[in-house]
């Protein structure tokens, strides 16, 4: 899984985005951060579930293959399975996902990006006018949000319709423009309502944060 973002975004791809960010934001107030993180959570449940299912499954067919089908010798087949399955669980996104539902993913998501907003500071500019694009690969779920003096000016309706361009966009393979999209959006909405002053600074890195 740690490969997940430099797969997704390769090093020119990352400065691309920053140069976006750093013209957008000449003409703002605003600060626009955008995070890519592999993966929101570890999901260790998901390892468990994973083992425990393979267990069981290696553990009946080595009975039935063998002819061994006393406790002791499912048992052994099981813990073998399942230490075995848990790490290679681990380290596939493909078999992690098939153990966790979306709804968790969801959740885990939503915490994640609302966590990395007031870790990453974006919480603490002058004018509360940070904006945040969350990008988190495992899950495929992406949020977009906004400090509270952005929030006061536009309805959550139009954090929708980034996020969901975003992750349209991501579907089709076109991960860098529509990056960069939205941080034309996002900065249009910056530029309106918070518009560049004289005596404006870069309060917020242009960089591209990457998180695993």
């Amino acid at each position: 899984m740690k490969d997940l973002v430099g797969k997704f975004l390769s090093e020119d791809d990352k400065t691309t985005i920053e140069k976006k960010v750093r013209e957008t934001e000449k003409r703002t107030a605003g600060e626009i951060v955008v995070m890519v993180v592999s993966s929101s959570h570890h999901y260790p449940l998901a390892n468990i579930l994973g083992g425990m299912l393979f267990g069981v499954v290696a553990g009946v067919s080595a009975a039935l293959v063998t002819g061994l089908d006393t406790m002791w010798h499912f048992l052994g087949f099981f813990v073998l399975a399942f230490v075995l399955s848990n790490e290679v669980i681990k380290k596939s996104f493909f078999l992690k996902r098939l153990f966790v539902t979306g709804s968790d993913m969801g959740e885990e998501v939503e915490e994640a990006a609302i966590g990395s907003f007031y870790k990453k500071g974006i919480y603490n500019t002058r004018n509360h006018t940070g904006i945040l694009i969350y990008i988190s690969l495992f899950e495929h779920r992406v949020w977009v949000l906004g400090d509270k003096g952005v929030n006061a000016k536009v309805d959550k309706s139009v954090w929708q319709e980034i996020t969901a361009m975003i992750t349209a966009g991501i579907k089709e393979k076109r991960q860098v423009s529509v990056i960069c999209q939205a941080v034309e959006r996002c900065g249009g909405i910056l530029e309106k309502y918070f518009p560049a002053e004289p005596d404006d600074s870069n309060e917020l890195g242009d960089s591209v944060i990457i998180g695993h």
